[in-house]
């Protein structure tokens, strides 16, 4: 029976871990590498933390575009700015509570000077904020404020 008392709690701890949601941890040269890529698809990457209210307020709007462009050439990126003591904690369960389906990855680059630069100069680093890039058409998009559909649909179609 004590064998019983071990077995529980470590099945228990599997099942969540493998339950869980992989986060693909990423750094400031992944932006480069967005930015640069030789793909025809179109990039939407929000820049997001569970903490900004207005972020929660418009991720249904980034949702809802990866509902309507699935199977075309459009991939939405979900890049957390979340505190990396709360991933576990708050934005695992976040994202199973709201049942993202956009893929979601943490920023983790120490020098957020960095990076935000590397998004644009122009960018102060706040969010929500929105960058789209079109190799096709060879343009960075970048909007430092909460979107509609509407306006991200028509940035989008912009540059398709």
């Amino acid at each position: 029976m004590k064998q019983l008392y071990f077995l529980i709690p470590l099945l228990f701890a599997l099942s969540n871990k493998l339950g869980a949601q992989e986060i693909p941890f990423i750094n400031g040269e992944q932006i480069n590498r967005w930015k640069n890529t030789t793909s025809d698809t179109v990039l939407v990457v929000n820049f997001w933390a569970t903490w900004c209210d207005p972020c929660v307020d418009e991720l249904p709007v980034f949702e809802k575009l990866t509902r309507d462009y699935a199977g075309k050439k459009v991939q939405v990126i979900l890049v957390s700015n979340d505190f990396k003591m709360n991933i576990e904690t708050k934005l695992k369960p976040f994202i199973r509570k709201k049942k993202l389906k956009s893929r979601v990855v943490f920023m983790d680059e120490p020098d957020a000077n960095l990076w935000i630069g590397l998004v644009s100069p122009d960018w102060t680093g706040g969010i929500p904020s929105t960058m789209i890039v079109s190799k096709k058409k060879n343009k960075v998009l970048v909007f430092e404020e909460q979107l509609t559909y509407a306006e991200l649909e028509s940035a989008l179609l912009s540059v398709l």
